[in-house]
């Protein structure tokens, strides 16, 4: 089985040999890439605490009556991060597609809790309710391993899974995140000021902590207005305790038999050669790939070959 699994790795067209890691802490930042344009947004009314929280999506209708893609983002991320990505989808594969906001992300609701068994729960919650009764889930860093543990946990909705470079396995990064998540929590922006002068006093004050500026930029759209005051969109608390819940990854006994797609960028040191026997363990029919000259960004640093992988995989 071993044997057959590296087989399928190195045969995958567009994997290549993965150079060493970059040293620099900054080339490890687990976000989402970051797009302004947006679609029409969709919400339902709030649910209690013990319910699964419900959450905003964007629709991208096709022509096809195939199964849907639902895409899934990454921490501080939101739906409006695969705008571009499933507009081209829906024209070239003529699919529907969705992209989803977590909780405590975007325009979904906000709630103490955040796990990847929550949100497992909220992404079938929303399947149910729209009638999704199978799809092809993507997902990225955080989203990707919501996308995992629903395959792994409601097999039955995924009918093909896509992981976009993240792995089954503990992730790193954890103190430098915390500093981020401190930073933002610090930041103080009088109010009725114009939205433009506001981000640059957000920046400032994010500078020495958050160094490279694509990341102060991606944090950046975090940020909104509401009666002149602003303030982040995000859960910072939510996401500050349950870190190392984010960080980590449920265990499971069980086997996603579907067909997945491991898609890392060969500049990314998120889906790493020492994690590929617990990607086979888990997912036994996973060919794992490697866009070259992608970061962990893989869809704004190549969105054309990342469009390519995906349509060829679920075709």
């Amino acid at each position: 089985a071993t044997m057959n699994f590296l087989g399928r790795v190195l045969t995958t067209r567009l994997l290549i040999r993965k150079p060493q890691p970059p040293s620099a802490a900054g080339a490890r930042c687990w976000f989402s890439a970051v797009s302004r344009l947006g679609g029409v947004t969709q919400s339902h009314s709030a649910a209690p605490s013990t319910s699964p929280v419900n959450l905003s999506y964007d629709v991208y209708d096709g022509k096809e009556d195939g199964v849907p893609l639902v895409f899934l983002h990454g921490l501080f991320g939101s739906k409006t991060n695969f705008h571009t990505i499933a507009k081209s989808l829906v024209q070239r594969t003529g699919r529907k597609v969705l992209t989803v906001d977590a909780r405590n992300h975007g325009n979904s609701k906000h709630h103490p809790v955040l796990t990847y068994e929550v949100m497992t729960n909220d992404l079938k919650h929303l399947l149910n309710q729209l009638h999704i009764g199978k799809c092809i889930l993507i997902g990225h860093s955080m989203g990707g391993k919501t996308a995992m543990a629903t395959a792994l946990s409601q097999p039955s909705f995924v009918e093909r899974l896509v992981v976009v470079d993240i792995s089954p396995v503990p992730t790193s990064g954890r103190t430098f995140m915390r500093g981020y998540i401190e930073a933002m929590k610090e930041v103080q922006i009088p109010s009725n000021i114009p939205r433009s002068t506001a981000r640059r006093v957000a920046e400032d004050q994010l500078r020495d902590h958050v160094k490279e500026r694509s990341v102060r930029h991606f944090l950046l759209t975090n940020l909104v207005e509401q009666n002149g005051h602003y303030s982040w969109r995000i859960n910072l608390e939510a996401i500050s305790n349950h870190l190392t819940d984010l960080m980590s990854f449920p265990k499971f006994n069980t086997t996603y038999e579907g067909p997945t797609l491991f898609l890392g960028g060969s500049n990314s040191e998120y889906l790493s050669s020492e994690d590929y026997p617990e990607i086979q363990r888990l997912f036994p029919y996973a060919d794992i790939q490697y866009i070259p000259d992608a970061s962990h960004w893989i869809h704004a640093d190549k969105p054309l070959d990342f469009i390519s992988s995906l349509i060829t995989f679920v075709q």
